[in-house]
């Protein structure tokens, strides 16, 4: 078990590619270039994780890699269902906007997951997780231009039966069990597997109203998995599999903190108006000074949001996949993965984040339904000097997301709390009331966005020894994206913004736009209005976008020794672009759709082992330059989509394993790296959003991630073994907004002298840097009857780190440097104890 505590970069040991993970010795099998390969021969980079890593660091979702992936990381917002952030080296996609798809590819047993919340069910009988850094277009399916994830489900074993019975108990109320049955059918030739696993869990955020009173909580665990398989390996060679899957999450996520509280609230503004002289934040504490990093660490501290009700989440995600495998010859094989996927989720939700009843989602209701099909031919020639692979692959996907959207009661005197400085009070406080007569409080509408997204590509990989000891790889794919979409309004129960729109030529001039902007909010205003030809509101829209792009690769490795590798690459990879699925998308006549991004990466690697093994070292350096970045910001009052013309990642990553003894085995690794938008990132764009990115690092791209972990194993007799492992994941301080600075307003832009000027006197945003953290993770117990039972004792987070992971303007609370700032934080310290049972 020592041994599979590695997680490295690798070039090639023909095995099937579903093998399962070989931990022999110092052999670890993965199947990064869709054959199994030793991970330390081929000339890419990449992370194996095993299955005895998740249980020794407790990871139990895609999203806990980070705990064995240093160049790995995730973070969520507000969605359970569409708002999960995956990146590598630095890169993803940050997106509320399921027409927004990840720059890390997500893949389960072959079969690509079109989102990342698709792909969020529990890691329970686990074969192997590979984190590929860098694109892996020409291998894996769509969109992985910051890189890919890979995940084998343990298959079913026609030789023999078995499973296992895992059980535990952990504080905040959490009981999970997870198991697993193999039944051979047919002797050494079909078996059947049955999977599944539930977990339930309080949440670790407190929900309070106005007043500071508990009326529940949120970000907690209430979910459940079942799988089964059939699998079959026949004497002739053909063998494959059928996966069934079905589950369900109710888990609620997730609340945000106020970490800094607008002045308009300690001014009075908001006690002005009748809403308190906390503005409606029930926490504990909030920051009142903008840079006081000690207080915005308290806010985070004491794990209280406040909202007037807790959320509600209700998903069911269920699919089949298909593998087949059929020998054409000793030296070829036709393999076949197809996959069905649907996935349906509801949500309701405070989406104002405060205790006051602003504004609500009432219902978000999606429905993603996906078919994939991929073909490949695959074997080799020329006595083994040859690898080669063609195929092909198509998609099919279907998005309807429906949101209703409502005013609560407070809507109309949090506008007057909003426009109390620039009127003095004088409009008492509700002034969309006192010009139009009618109470914004009961506003509704319902918006639906649907898209048909289908993708073709055509691809092949192969590998040439051209010299002992020298491979060459080229790999190229052509792929023909092809989405149509659309936004209608389904239902509308709207006065107040045609009369605000009745009533403008009696409102001063200076407020005219902030009347138009709150009497019309983005989200509840009714669509297709006369005056949306000259102001800034909701059009319906349909829209198309077609695109075609050659991916390719070059990859040059050579052995210096049996156990020295080394390697050199080029790949241009490919993230399609698509229709932006928002309220806003169209407003002004703009067109709601998105640029694909593009990148160029270098790669290069040295990979290493002594003689005996004991000593692993794997290094890569890399330079990725992106194109046409896709980038989603929130302002506060709006999601706005756009791309950027440039950025860039750099660095270096090593992973290694140093083993001293048969009882004591240390992993380690660190990433170093720069990721971000360079001084010229906005090219010949114009936009201030854009402008104010250039010079700044990516969201979530800390410049130095470290781990380093022991598992320390000692027999105390025949039968019966104690351990203890521990890993820390050491983080520098890392961005936690889109934006690193306030947006000047064109009023600050022309008393500036212009854009670039306004934008260099800035003030950095409130509360973007995330100071650096150690997170520590430590299990031990005793195993039993050679393994065959086990007790365990397991604390994640020793420290208690409280860590906000997105820090973002809160939804109509103030604007510039007014705004208040929320985050949504990462999960505190957890403990517990797990019995294990093999049979």
């Amino acid at each position: 078990m020592a041994c599979s505590s590695l997680t490295t970069p690798a070039f090639a040991q023909d095995v099937a590619e579903d093998a399962p993970a070989v931990r022999d010795g110092n052999v670890i099998i993965v199947t990064a270039t869709r054959r199994a390969q030793d991970v330390q021969d081929i000339p890419l980079a990449v992370t194996a994780i095993s299955p005895e890593q998740l249980d020794n660091q407790g990871v139990v979702n895609i999203q806990q890699i980070t705990a064995l992936a240093p160049s790995f990381s995730s973070s969520q917002a507000q969605l359970a269902s569409g708002s999960v952030v995956l990146r590598v080296r630095g890169v993803g996609t940050t997106s509320n906007n399921i027409g927004f798809e990840s720059a890390v590819g997500i893949f389960i047993d072959g079969a690509y997951q079109s989102r990342p919340g698709v792909a969020l069910n529990e890691f329970v009988d686990v074969e192997r997780v590979e984190v590929l850094r860098g694109p892996q277009g020409t291998l894996f399916g769509r969109n992985t231009s910051a890189g890919a994830l890979n995940v084998t489900n343990v298959r079913p074993d026609v030789t023999e039966f078995g499973g296992f019975v895992n059980a535990g108990y952990g504080n905040f109320d959490e009981v999970s069990v997870q198991g697993a049955i193999n039944v051979p059918i047919v002797k050494d030739t079909v078996a059947l597997r049955v999977t599944g696993a539930f977990r339930e869990r309080d949440g670790f955020l407190t929900v309070a109203d106005r007043n500071g009173t508990e009326i529940g909580d949120t970000n907690d665990v209430d979910q459940w998995l079942v799988r089964g398989q059939i699998g079959w390996d026949t004497d002739s060679g053909l063998r494959g599999r059928i996966i069934v899957d079905y589950s369900n999450s109710q888990s609620s996520c997730c609340g945000a903190i106020e970490l800094y509280q607008s002045p308009l609230v300690t001014g009075g503004a908001f006690a002005a108006v009748g809403l308190g002289a906390n503005g409606g934040n029930g926490q504990p504490s909030v920051s009142t000074t903008p840079r006081d990093q000690g207080a915005f660490e308290q806010a985070l501290n004491n794990r209280v949001v406040s909202a007037n009700f807790a959320p509600v989440a209700d998903i069911d995600n269920y699919g089949l996949t298909g593998e087949l495998e059929f020998p054409l010859s000793d030296n070829a094989d036709l393999i076949f993965i197809g996959s069905y996927r649907k996935y349906e989720s509801f949500e309701h939700y405070d989406s104002d984040f405060t205790g006051l009843d602003i504004f609500n989602v009432d219902a978000l209701n999606l429905d993603i339904e996906t078919w994939t099909a991929e073909l490949r031919l695959q074997g080799e020639a020329f006595g083994g000097k040859l690898n080669y692979m063609v195929g092909g692959f198509y998609s099919d996907e279907t998005l309807d997301q429906s949101v209703s959207f409502s005013l609560g009661q407070d809507f109309g005197e949090n506008v007057g709390a909003l426009l109390f400085v620039p009127t003095g009070g004088a409009l008492g406080p509700n002034p969309l009331t006192v010009f139009t007569g009618v109470d914004p409080a009961g506003t509704n509408n319902t918006n639906r966005f649907q898209q048909d997204a289908k993708s073709y590509a055509i691809f092949t990989h192969n590998s040439l020894e051209i010299a002992t000891g020298l491979e060459l790889t080229l790999g190229a794919r052509y792929s023909w994206e092809d989405k149509s979409g659309d936004f209608t309004q389904t239902a509308v129960n709207n006065q107040i913004c045609p009369a605000v729109l009745g009533a403008l030529g009696g409102v001063p001039g200076p407020l005219q736009p902030a009347f138009v902007g709150l009497g019309c909010f983005g989200f509840t205003a009714p669509a297709d209005l006369p005056q949306a030809a000259v102001l800034p509101l909701p059009r319906t829209f349909q829209s198309k976008f077609n695109d075609e792009e050659l991916i390719y690769t070059a990859k040059l490795g050579y052995e210096i020794s049996p156990s020295v590798n080394t390697y050199a690459s080029f790949t241009h990879g490919y993230k399609a672009g698509g229709i932006n699925l928002d309220t806003t998308a169209a407003v002004g006549g703009a067109e709601p759709s998105f640029l694909s991004e593009e990148v160029d990466a270098y790669e290069i690697g040295l990979k290493g082992q002594t003689a005996n093994g004991d000593l692993t070292v794997n290094v890569a350096g890399f330079y990725e330059k992106f194109t046409n970045f896709q980038v989603l910001e929130f302002t506060g009052t709006a999601f706005e989509t756009f791309n950027v013309p440039k950025a860039d990642t750099k660095g270096v990553e090593i992973e290694g394993l140093f083993r001293p003894n048969d009882e004591l085995t240390f992993n380690f690794g660190a990433t170093f790296l720069k990721a971000s938008y360079p001084d010229d990132c906005a090219g010949t764009q114009t936009s201030v959003q854009v402008v104010a990115l250039c010079g700044y690092d990516l969201t979530n791209a800390p410049k130095i991630v470290a781990l380093i972990g022991a598992l320390w194993e000692k027999p105390i007799n025949a039968s019966t073994e104690v351990f203890l492992s521990g890993q820390v994941r050491m983080e520098d301080d890392q961005r936690t907004s889109t934006q690193a600075i306030i947006l000047p307003d064109a009023a600050e832009i022309a008393a500036a002298g212009g854009l670039q000027q306004a934008i260099d006197a800035a003030p950095p945003i409130i509360a973007d840097v995330q100071d650096g953290k150690a997170f520590v993770n430590l299990r031990g117990g005793l195993r039993f009857a050679g393994g065959k039972y086990a007790i365990e004792g397991w604390v994640t987070n020793l420290t208690n780190e409280v860590v906000r992971g997105v820090t973002f303007n809160t939804t109509l609370r103030g604007s510039g440097a007014a705004n208040s700032r929320s985050a949504f934080v990462l999960p505190p310290r957890q403990y517990g104890v797990t019995l294990r049972a093999k049979f």
